[in-house]
């Protein structure tokens, strides 16, 4: 039996060559084959940490969402300063990397994968679903402060940055949006939201 070390190099070795593989040839080509030659190791390895290949995807994505959001919870500590427009442009920009959509890539052309997250996550599509929540949080923060309208429905404005969000990030081939695009898709969700608030400390909502 391995050591706990070794079971999370191992585990850390096949997300990795996994990750690989979905980002250069897509969901379709990611079998339990294909991880084990990629990552260099016997063909039996993955069935010996993992129930099956399904179970191992969803502990892969798991993985993932917990770093995706690691990397962007500072957002919700940028309130208050800079723009609110900037900082969330910032934060979408960070947050829909190439391993963030080929996640989302991932969860949706598998039902089983699906079918397991369900079992012991919460509702909705991994990355998006966080992501959602963590943009939210930020945006009651900045209500709070006065920096969006009093009446700002940080919930749907939310799920409006992020749907936006994906939609222009996704199927670029790995290009980035011009950041004029991005900052007009951030500033056109938040316009009414910022149109009747007060500036704090002399910062700009938009911007």
């Amino acid at each position: 039996m391995p050591t706990g070390v070794a079971l999370r190099d191992v585990r850390e070795q096949l997300f990795d060559a996994a990750e690989r593989i979905l980002r250069r040839d897509g969901p379709n080509a990611l079998t339990s084959r294909a991880v084990t030659a990629e990552a260099g190791c016997a063909k039996g390895v993955l069935h010996r940490h993992f129930a099956d290949f399904d179970a191992f995807l969803a502990e892969l994505v798991r993985d993932r969402v917990a770093r995706i959001i690691s990397h962007g919870a500072d957002l919700r500590e940028r309130a208050g300063t800079g723009t609110v427009a900037g900082n969330l442009a910032a934060a979408l920009s960070d947050l829909f990397g190439p391993v963030a959509l080929a996640v989302v890539g991932l969860v949706t052309a598998r039902d089983e994968l699906r079918a397991a997250l369900r079992r012991t996550s919460s509702a909705g599509v991994p990355v998006l679903t966080e992501a959602t929540a963590m943009v939210a949080a930020y945006l009651a923060a900045e209500r709070d402060l006065g920096r969006l309208a009093a009446d700002a429905d940080t919930d749907t404005l939310a799920l409006m940055l992020i749907g936006g969000g994906h939609l222009l990030f996704a199927g670029r081939d790995g290009t980035p949006p011009a950041p004029d695009a991005l900052h007009k898709v951030v500033s056109t969700a938040l316009a009414d939201a910022t149109r009747f608030s007060s500036p704090v400390g002399g910062t700009d909502a938009g911007g």
